[in-house]
């Protein structure tokens, strides 16, 4: 009976209120854009979306998705090996192949799903995965799910990596798992160096690039473009819910082979619905514009160097760094939630991230920056940092 069950549950969500953990959901009442409306106030600042290239309301975007709708309907009501391919999506695994400069891709429903299918479909108990320790929860249950054996390395520490790989000498085959860029820190992974190593211990590679994809690199193709290691890399994971149009999806960019495999054996893949029409057809607009243009991708990073710049001199801790995530550290967690209301009553939407989402005593605000932000939006943003760094008597 539940009602045996119903003050134990209780219990755990008083506990997770009393250290300052709840996570409550603010609801939207207008579209995702640089400035939202939520139902008690009128256009607020938004600097917590994954909105990088400012897509998710564009109207060449929004136009694709509607000619979707009339042409190939709404849903597939199905998975993909019974009646759920249409040819739009061979065309996006195509044109993603393409993009990414790999030999095949897969769709998932999220990368979650893509990373939550991954291991367990390639490798097993004579098997190794040596992980970075900030990667992505995605990966670290996508782990768990696999029989291969687990070995994890200090962030970004390549000796650390080393000396995993050589624990995991003896195993059949030897995967490397990353984040192209860690989440919480913004910090971009040593791909040339995971490479280097990848290659003297004979390892494969395989980067989660969800928060680079669609404008890292020369053509945004990613980190592994970034750090010119293409060619390197075995396996890419990413979104299409993030720059790359901000609804759904995901995908497993890699060699042949494996996404073969994939399509055979992986489960999310196999028992989940196709991924909607009008996010396909608009995820192919989203690679055409990604593709005729620079200027979303410079308008990007020039607010990202100017936000982080003014920031730094006016003597906020932001992590170091050059990618549009840009975290303010405040230590604890209650300076932290404090300092997001604050903001919030000055007309920015930021979120306070504590404990057990980062380590203790490292709360912050995550800033993430969009192209669909102005010069003037971020101005302001900077003015309401300090404004409510004087009313909390911040040092």
């Amino acid at each position: 009976m539940f009602e045996i069950a119903r003050p134990q549950y209780e219990s755990q969500i008083r506990d997770i209120r009393g250290a300052g953990l709840y996570k409550a959901e603010r609801v939207l009442a207008s579209p995702q854009n640089a400035r939202v409306d939520l139902p008690e106030r009128k256009s607020v600042l938004n600097l917590c979306a994954n909105n990088y290239l400012g897509l998710a309301d564009h109207p060449q975007v929004i136009a694709a998705a509607h000619e979707a709708l009339d042409r190939w309907g709404y849903g597939l009501s199905s998975v993909r090996f019974i009646c759920g391919t249409q040819e739009i999506h061979k065309e996006l695994e195509r044109r993603i192949s393409e993009f990414l400069g790999m030999e095949e891709t897969i769709l998932y429903s999220s990368c979650f799903d893509a990373n939550g299918g991954l291991f367990e479909t390639l490798l097993d108990a004579e098997d190794a995965i040596v992980s970075d320790e900030l990667n992505h929860a995605s990966i670290i249950d996508g782990i768990r799910l696999s029989k291969a054996q687990r070995f994890r390395y200090k962030n970004g520490d390549m000796e650390d990596l080393e000396r995993n790989l050589r624990e995991a000498a003896k195993a059949r085959r030897i995967l490397i798992a990353t984040d192209g860029v860690f989440s919480m820190d913004g910090y971009i992974a040593k791909l040339p160096e995971i490479c280097d190593l990848a290659e003297k211990h004979k390892a494969m590679v395989m980067v989660d690039d969800s928060h680079a994809v669609g404008f890292m690199g020369e053509n945004g193709r990613g980190t592994h473009e970034h750090h010119r290691v293409m060619g390197r890399v075995d396996i890419l994971t990413g979104t299409l819910g993030k720059a790359l149009g901000g609804a759904s999806g995901g995908y497993v960019s890699a060699r042949r082979e494996i996404v073969e495999l994939l399509r055979q054996r992986s489960r999310p893949y196999l028992f989940s619905n196709s991924v909607a029409p009008m996010i396909v057809v608009a995820s192919l607009k989203v690679l055409d514009m990604i593709k005729s243009t620079r200027e979303l991708r410079d308008r990007l990073f020039a607010n990202t160097r100017f936000f982080r710049e003014r920031m730094t001199a006016l003597r906020f801790p932001v992590l170091p760094g050059e990618h549009p995530i840009a975290p303010v550290m405040f230590g604890e967690a209650e300076l932290a939630t404090k300092m997001a209301e604050r903001l919030l009553e000055l007309g920015v939407y930021v979120i306070g991230f504590s404990f057990p989402v980062v380590p203790e005593g490292k709360a912050r605000i995550r800033v993430q920056i969009s192209a669909a932000h102005s010069r003037e939006d971020l101005e302001f943003a900077v003015a309401q940092f300090v404004s409510a760094r004087e009313t909390l008597k911040i040092a």
